[in-house]
């Protein structure tokens, strides 16, 4: 059934939300802070493994560059802060502002960007089975109960970017699929992983990367092996 990888995702980020909540009220701030920095340390592991399956890391570097500025250009990441903001007043007045934007950010980043969205929502798209997203989905809502402790009802509304990312994804799949080739698919992964990377360091306080405005890096790094790769 198409779709249906989608489906357990979004189940799945909202009941770890929810069970993050109702914990993270009970657990002292320095265990909901090692369990994030513990998350955010993982979270870089995935970076670093995904970033060094380029078979030529010029291409993530020039997709990172060009979608980065492009990113900067249109200012997406302030577009994704206005959208939480937005969510925030009115789902949640009671809530700390912040928090919620950054939950919200940070958990769609982290959902939505990815090998297993990417090649999960392709196979998924044309019928070959949803198994990567389900893989995805237990991850995704161990991470939501992780980060919910901490950040609040922020993550649940990223369930929105998952079906809006990983439905559109599956929706045009048949399209993608006649485009995309190996290498391409590979390359998009580098960058994705450099991502994660920068979403990690972000979490962990350590900068903060406005990892958002790459996301057309996602788009220009296939378009690039397909210029350029021999």
């Amino acid at each position: 059934m198409r779709g249906l990888g989608t489906a357990v995702n979004v189940a799945t980020v909202l009941v770890g939300t929810a069970v993050g909540i109702l914990a993270g009220h009970r657990l002292p701030e320095r265990i909901r802070t090692t369990l994030l920095q513990g998350a955010a340390l993982v979270v870089i592991v995935l970076g670093v493994d995904d970033a060094a399956k380029s078979r030529n890391i010029v291409f993530p570097l020039a997709a990172l560059v060009l979608g980065g500025a492009l990113g900067e250009a249109v200012d997406i990441e302030a577009r994704l802060e206005r959208l939480g903001e937005r969510l925030r007043r009115r789902f949640d007045r009671a809530e700390d502002g912040s928090t919620f934007v950054e939950g919200f950010v940070a958990a769609s980043l982290v959902f939505c960007v990815g090998p297993l969205t990417i090649l999960g929502s392709i196979f998924d798209g044309l019928g070959r089975g949803s198994h990567e997203l389900v893989v995805k989905a237990a991850l995704d809502g161990i991470v939501a109960v992780v980060f919910a402790s901490t950040l609040g009802i922020g993550v649940g509304f990223s369930a929105l970017t998952i079906l809006v990312v990983q439905g559109g994804l599956t929706l045009t799949a048949g399209a993608a699929d006649r485009v995309l080739t190996e290498r391409m698919i590979t390359e998009m992964t580098a960058v994705g992983g450099v991502m994660i990377l920068g979403i990690g360091i972000r979490l962990l306080d350590l900068s903060p990367i406005r990892v958002a405005s790459f996301l057309p890096a996602l788009v220009l790094a296939p378009v690039l092996v397909g210029l350029f790769a021999r």
